[in-house]
């Protein structure tokens, strides 16, 4: 076995731990691949003979890599992402008791708390996930990102507070109280209730909605929201919950051919967000059996 083999061999007992923290830091698997390769390519070009520890070499060598992207990030136009949305992984909801449904739970929690730490910025990110998570020391992190240790312990405690101020967001996508929401939505829109839809709808919401011809189209406001909603009052319309990336959602249907899907963003008592696909976006989205 060669040198450059043995030191593959060893990044291989690595690689599981390092996806997780590239995929935390950036919630891609596409991204934490990337940066998971290029902490491969940098440790094979300086080698490990001068590498007292590895692990921690590796960590911090990953999360450079994931800073960099997280910064790389953070300097692109808005309008980048408000152009298309990801494409969404739609699960069925599995009832209580189903062997499969704590997995789906703990997919569901993993996934809005990436949501929650994609409004942190880079550095918050990187100290929160790498002490909190991976219990990197915070002298460790302080060289990473070129800070104090001292100012290093205060973005890990300010992203902290952020992330329990979202704890509603967390206990949401479960689907019990974000569908109970979801089913409020549906009720008052086909009742044409509006001060109803009003009073579920956050003030600030904002709904986005691509059918794969026009550009994504982008409302803001409860109220904006409220009155575009009674189109929802199809009383043929069938209403299937299911989690859209672990959030609480819903495919629409019509005789048996699904015109909707819809993701529903909530913080515990009230709609924060929607994002709809409908048309050709629609069909393009891998949907359950």
């Amino acid at each position: 076995m060669t040198d450059q083999d043995f030191l593959a061999a060893q990044f291989e007992r690595h690689r599981a731990r390092l996806h997780h923290l590239a995929y935390r830091m950036l919630g891609s698997d596409a991204e934490a691949d990337d940066a998971v390769q290029e902490t491969w390519l940098r440790l094979s070009r300086t080698g490990g003979d001068d590498i007292d520890n590895l692990g921690g070499w590796l960590t911090t060598a990953a999360s450079r890599v994931c800073l960099n992207i997280l910064r790389s990030r953070a300097t692109r136009e808005e309008t980048e992402y408000e152009e298309t949305l990801p494409d969404p992984v739609v699960e069925p909801v599995r009832a209580a008791g189903d062997p499969e449904a704590s997995a789906q739970l703990s997919d569901a929690v993993e996934t809005a708390l990436l949501l929650v730490l994609d409004r942190l910025s880079p550095a918050e990110r990187v100290a929160f996930v790498l002490h909190d998570t991976f219990d990197v020391p915070f002298e460790q992190i302080g060289e990473l990102l070129e800070r104090s240790p001292e100012a290093v312990r205060q973005l890990a405690s300010r992203a902290r507070r952020r992330v329990r101020a979202d704890d509603g967001t967390l206990d949401a996508s479960n689907g019990s109280r974000g569908h109970r929401l979801v089913d409020a939505f549906f009720a008052a829109a086909r009742q044409g209730d509006f001060d109803r839809l009003v009073a579920v709808l956050a003030p600030d919401a904002t709904l986005r909605v691509e059918d794969g011809v026009s550009a994504t189209l982008i409302v803001r406001g409860g109220a904006q929201i409220a009155s575009r909603a009674m189109m929802f009052a199809n009383p043929r319309a069938v209403l299937e919950p299911v989690l859209i990336d672990g959030l609480p959602g819903v495919l629409v249907t019509v005789e048996g051919r699904p015109v909707s899907l819809m993701a529903f963003r909530v913080d515990g008592s009230r709609v924060l967000g929607i994002d709809a696909y409908s048309g050709e976006r629609l069909a393009g989205i891998r949907l359950p059996a």
